[in-house]
């Protein structure tokens, strides 16, 4: 009942014809079922269809049409079960045949003849317990992790957040140790998080030089705590470092790939020897809303718009370099939904909730959950 009522709102609000009615209901109610309803913050009792009524009633008459469009052909929400997908290949696709080449060199092999060598397989197995997994936030979904590598991966070498503390660092040499002899070390170390649209809070510089993000946390993490165990350290001096996001914008792969080289040229601190630079899901260029191809509705976003958006978040804003949020942080216009949360760089006008004040009130059809006040 509540579905169909929501539809007929919808129907109502967008003033559809019998023929379209029909049409929209058909996709309307296969996405809500198979995506949307899936959001993670939705309210209890209002779900994709009720929230999509309360959206589109924000806007003018002849603007529902360009939003509705903009949901219906432009919008890319990945589902829980697509996340899990990119986590589950993540160990196979990713660390394995990185770990074959490095043990197949070990044993002065070709990497495919690493699984018919007994010294390609004692080095592999060595080479896996001794990399580090370390999630740097609750969206890199290390239970999932855990799960999908029953049997690859010990519960030892495997750490849920960023922040790590003394006797933390020792349980891990200890257990390694026990596992593998005293002079065990983790050779390899992947930071794993779940989605990067900019690369900003991954690693970044302010205006002053100083480096700033979730890069330079781990390696001051790294560089105090091996000051202070010394051998109980459990992390390699010459360790390599992974970077990993389950899903990456190119503008991000970019940026992350200049900025993590110049580190590696001109970071004096840093602790690793090499690094690499990975994900599950690389998004394409063109998914990001531009002028020429999105103009009409980019105008819908900065007409709707809240300045208070702006006012609130203005200090993680200005490291940006921005004076707006019309397009997402860093401007980064994306029309991406992740089923857990939205990012803020996607379009404001998608996760934004304001009272209006010094703008234009905003409704999210898909609330954000935002951890910068």
């Amino acid at each position: 009942m509540i579905n169909r009522l929501a539809l007929s709102l919808i129907a109502d609000v967008m003033d559809w014809n019998e023929e379209e009615v029909t049409r929209e209901y058909a996709w309307l109610r296969l996405m809500s079922s198979v995506k949307y309803d899936g959001y993670s913050d939705f309210r209890a009792g209002v779900r994709f269809l009720e929230n999509l009524a309360i959206w589109l009633r924000q806007f003018d008459p002849q603007d529902r049409p360009t939003a509705y469009a903009f949901i219906r052909h432009r919008l890319v929400y990945i589902s829980t079960a697509e996340m899990h997908r990119v986590i589950d290949t993540f160990v196979p696709e990713t660390v394995t045949p990185y770990l074959r080449e490095a043990a197949a060199e070990e044993a002065n092999i070709r990497p495919y003849e690493t699984w018919g060598n007994p010294q390609g397989v004692a080095a592999f197995n060595r080479l896996m317990r001794c990399s580090l997994f370390v999630g740097l936030s609750d969206g890199s979904r290390i239970d999932v992790l855990r799960r999908a590598n029953s049997g690859r991966l010990v519960q030892d070498q495997v750490v849920p957040m960023l922040d790590i503390g003394l006797e933390k660092w020792k349980d891990l040499k200890k257990k390694l140790a026990k596992e593998l002899g005293a002079d065990a070390c983790f050779e390899n170390v992947f930071l794993i998080d779940d989605f990067t649209a900019s690369g900003t809070t991954f690693i970044r510089q302010s205006d002053k030089g100083k480096w700033k993000g979730k890069l330079e946390k781990f390696n001051a993490l790294v560089c105090n705590a091996r000051d202070e165990l010394k051998d109980d350290f459990p992390i390699a001096e010459q360790y390599n470092l992974h970077i990993h996001h389950y899903v990456s914008t190119q503008q991000a792969n970019e940026a992350l790939e200049e900025r993590v080289a110049d580190a590696d040229q001109n970071w004096p601190e840093r602790s690793f020897a090499s690094y690499r630079i990975t994900q599950g899901l690389l998004l394409p260029a063109d998914l990001k809303m531009r002028d020429d191809t999105d103009e009409t509705m980019l105008s819908v976003c900065d007409r709707y718009y809240d300045d208070h958006l702006y006012q609130r978040l203005k200090e993680h804003c200005d490291e940006a370099g921005q004076t707006d949020m019309k397009r997402g942080y860093a401007d980064c216009a994306l029309p991406v939904i992740l089923e857990h949360n939205t990012p803020n760089n996607s379009v404001s006008i998608l996760w934004a909730e304001t009272s209006g004040k010094p703008g234009h009130k905003m409704n999210p059809l898909f609330r954000r959950r935002d951890r910068h006040g």
